[in-house]
């Protein structure tokens, strides 16, 4: 019986094998808009791309961004301001677009733009913490999407969503999670939507790679700087202690955790925008495979008992 379910294991390994290696044809027509551009994943996939022939509209906060995009990519790369939290900047955008891609209509687009901070324990943020990071990580996705979804329709491509691991767990405080969690729901909802269009919806789940995402130096910041605006009262029910030991525990475990090769998301990425029959979920990064995804199917019980034997005690324990 083993042999028999393991060898129907190893069967559907190779079909999907074989059936996720063919591309697409004629990249050279094919437009594809990249999101947060300036660095990490979306700079390395907007070059990718380029490198194999797409033709690449790519989304940068920063001039400094799209200088460096420039000189490291093809006279075919087309490099836009956009700040994904302005209704200004994406109709400029979803403007252009339709100027270039003409009656083809628009291959794919890439929800990568992102933050990761403020982020800590829920009491420690303001609803304008929350509104920030929502306007970037979700509503930036939602605003993006829908102003070149026409476009989208109408070349029968691909929307690929970058969510997180923790859009399928949450164990951590603060907007972030509920930002990706967010991001899950509207890849769900628009994937049964656009389906009777031909439309694909794809989405992305990484790990712990080595980002601004990750950057340890940044949270230990802002950490930092979310205690010094704490009232006095909630410092005392953490106590002094806690925060020198989220900092500890910060610059030890992220770097630890965080995988410095990020072509491992982008190649998920790529396959997800030029596969004849990509995923409908990639979640590159072994600990997303092995462990926080099986997390994530646990019962809560479990979970919850699992992050808080190991949580940072706090100065104001229940009497």
């Amino acid at each position: 019986m083993f042999l028999y379910l393991l060898g129907l294991v190893v069967l559907f390994y190779l079909f999907r094998w074989a059936r996720e290696l063919p591309r697409v044809g004629d990249k050279a027509s094919k437009y594809v808009y990249i999101t947060g551009c300036d660095s990490g994943f979306g700079n390395l996939l907007a070059r990718h791309l380029d490198k194999i022939g797409f033709r690449v509209i790519a989304g940068c906060l920063t001039e400094k961004g799209e200088e460096g995009l420039k000189k490291a990519c093809s006279a075919n790369l087309i490099t836009t301001h956009l700040d994904v939290t302005s209704k200004e900047s994406l109709a400029k955008v979803a403007a252009m677009i339709k100027d270039k891609v003409g009656e083809r209509g628009l291959w794919a687009v890439v929800n990568n733009a992102g933050v990761a901070v403020p982020s800590g324990p829920c009491d420690w943020h303001t609803l304008d913490d929350y509104k920030f990071m929502l306007d970037v990580n979700l509503n930036g996705v939602i605003g993006v999407t829908l102003s070149v979804l026409p476009l989208i329709k109408k070349a029968r491509g691909r929307v690929v969503n970058v969510a997180s691991v923790f859009g399928r767990i949450c164990v951590t405080g603060g907007p972030y999670p509920v930002s990706k969690f967010g991001v899950e729901a509207f890849n769900d909802s628009l994937r049964f939507t656009l389906a009777p269009f031909g439309v694909k919806v794809l989405c992305i789940e990484p790990g712990f790679f080595k980002t601004n995402v990750t950057d340890s130096e940044i949270h230990i910041k802002n950490i930092q700087t979310l205690w010094d605006r704490l009232p006095q009262d909630v410092k005392e029910d953490y106590g002094v202690e806690y925060i020198h030991k989220s900092k500890e525990v910060t610059k030890e475990k992220v770097s630890q955790m965080s995988d410095g090769d990020l072509m491992k998301v982008v190649s998920c990425m790529e396959h997800a925008v030029s596969a004849a029959w990509p995923r409908k979920r990639y979640s590159p990064g072994w600990d997303a495979k092995f462990f926080w995804l099986p997390l994530s199917y646990m019962p809560t019980c479990v979970v919850d008992y699992l992050f808080l034997k190991n949580a940072i005690p706090i100065a104001k324990k229940l009497q």
